[in-house]
């Protein structure tokens, strides 16, 4: 069961009313409840993969074999605003498609990210926040 708008686990992604969400990798296996939970905190539908306006935020569905996620994660920040969130919604321990946390903060660094914090979003699913890295001042 995913977490509902209004729980605690669904305001920890800090999307508000109004903002543009971006979706990236749905499949299949995704939570619907979790989307559906999204767009209603946002009052809108997530946008695709093919949407070229600036995003508020962007969710990525991300599984073992998805590919390069370095390479995803470079090319999600096109369309964000700085400062917009990345959230990486990965399947938990045991489930197929597991990825290791540390194989997303490698290829978080790598595309001058961190990871910030991760949590239990749904029954399959964690979420993990990526930041930019800030700059030395």
């Amino acid at each position: 069961m995913a977490a509902s708008a209004g729980s605690p686990a669904i305001e920890q992604l800090g999307f508000a009313l109004g903002q543009v969400v971006q979706e990236f990798g749905w499949g299949e296996d995704v939570d619907q409840d979790l989307r559906e939970s999204i767009e209603d905190l946002v009052d809108g539908e997530l946008a695709d993969e093919d949407y070229d306006d600036v995003t508020d935020a962007v969710i990525l569905w991300w599984r073992e074999d998805d590919g390069d996620l370095t390479d995803m994660l470079v090319d999600v920040q096109v369309t964000l605003e700085s400062g917009g969130a990345i959230w990486v919604f990965t399947p938990k321990p045991g489930r197929d498609g597991h990825v290791d946390h540390n194989d997303i903060q490698e290829a978080a660094q790598t595309a001058g990210m961190h990871a910030m914090s991760t949590l239990s979003i749904a029954e399959d699913w964690s979420a993990t926040k990526l930041a930019t890295r800030a700059r030395g001042r």
